[in-house]
């Protein structure tokens, strides 16, 4: 599969994970989001850059919805619930967040 944006033909798997997180940017991430029916606000993009942030300084790592929560209660200084991530990536937010984050397709079940 391949997305065509800015000129540029972006590849992606069957899956639509990017298969360069090179071609990544905050503009391609509008792109992804729009085409799985959502539109990026501030807490969704400070997800997708917690994801990114993770798994670039920390050699791949790529958290799981119990991780993420943790850490953006900790970001928005409130307590929030899986519900509140699942509301703003309604396909796990992980998996989907990962996807618009120009991650690599996470194999894992379960575990961090």
């Amino acid at each position: 599969m391949a997305i065509e944006f800015e000129g540029m033909t972006i590849k992606t798997n069957d899956n639509g994970y990017l298969l360069d997180a090179e071609d990544w940017s905050e503009a391609l991430a509008s792109v992804l989001a729009a085409q799985e029916g959502i539109e990026l606000t501030d807490r969704h993009r400070d997800l997708v850059n917690f994801l990114r942030a993770e798994f670039f300084e920390n050699h791949g790592a790529q958290p799981n919805t119990r991780a993420i929560v943790k850490a953006m209660s900790a970001a928005w200084g409130e307590k929030i619930s899986q519900k509140d991530l699942y509301d703003l990536f309604p396909g796990d937010p992980s998996k989907q967040g990962g996807r618009i984050a120009g991650l690599p397709e996470s194999r894992r079940k379960g575990g961090y």
